[in-house]
């Protein structure tokens, strides 16, 4: 039976997680609503000699990858016939708004430790399948909810483009990642664009004044956020289409959202 074990059940992993067992697959994983403790190596160990499959979605700090830097050993010796890695689209860097696909170099930009990471990931071999994310939205996390909470802002820099992927369409890209042949893959929708498209949609959607346009000085923004619009690219989505017949659900921000908002059913709260 399919096996898989998961380190990090995040946002995106617990959706994986939930598709996986629907199919009938039994899932392991590490993290606050998961099965094993990340630092119980013995359960770890045992989890990664049942697996079929192995997927991380834990992100690098500064110091490197936790899951390499711990267990790096045992999967190179472990079993699984997959090995999966949920990368970002960071590690392009600032292309100044062109496209980028995979073949483009990586650690251009501000994200050196995940640049890093995905280097290392793609050094177990011909088992692992690296996917690179963009801005990931989806149920309960997307510009809806900053919109609501007062937090979305919208920034005068009008040729600042960037992608974005919904979560569902990160679940089934892995799923065929399951199938096709392993290497590196962008999961992104196919519609790249102004985050101040978004924003002005996602109030359109929900009845509400659009904020008004601000500087990037006068935003108030966090380092993190503000370091976000310090890159501008377009993200390719074409190998995927091609090699794992993969397609977007929700090929555009618009049909994105739509769907959040169609998701938000049970008592008018976005599910958790």
């Amino acid at each position: 039976m399919p096996h898989m074990l998961i380190f990090g059940l995040g946002y995106t992993a617990t959706r994986l997680a939930e598709a996986l067992r629907s199919r009938g697959w039994t899932v392991e994983a590490t993290g606050r609503a998961g099965t094993i403790a990340f630092d119980d190596d013995s359960a770890v160990t045992n989890a990664m000699r049942r697996a079929t499959h192995i997927l991380s979605s834990v992100p690098p700090t500064d110091e490197g990858d936790p899951v390499l830097q711990r267990y790096g050993a045992l999967l190179e010796e472990a079993p699984a016939g997959w090995i999966g890695y949920l990368s970002s689209t960071g590690v392009y860097g600032d292309t100044g708004g062109a496209w980028v696909d995979e073949s483009a170099p990586v650690g251009q930009g501000r994200r050196n430790a995940r640049a890093a990471a995905d280097l290392a990931w793609q050094e177990l071999g011909a088992r692992i399948r690296v996917f690179r994310l963009p801005g990931i939205y989806g149920p309960g996390r997307s510009a809806l909810d900053r919109i609501r909470e007062g937090r979305a802002r919208r920034i005068d820099l009008p040729d600042q483009i960037f992608s974005r992927v919904h979560v569902e369409d990160i679940v089934f890209g892995v799923l065929a990642g399951m199938a096709g042949p392993s290497g590196i893959y962008n999961l992104a929708d196919d519609m790249p664009c102004s985050q101040n498209d978004v924003i002005a949609f996602g109030c359109a959607l929900l009845g509400l004044p659009v904020p008004p346009m601000q500087s990037l000085e006068d935003a108030g923004l966090s380092p993190a956020a503000r370091a976000f619009y310090s890159e501008n690219r377009r993200v390719a989505n074409g190998k995927a289409k091609r090699l794992l017949g993969w397609e977007p659900r929700f090929p555009d921000y618009r049909r994105g959202l739509a769907a959040c908002l169609g998701a938000e059913g049970i008592n008018g709260q976005p599910p958790l």
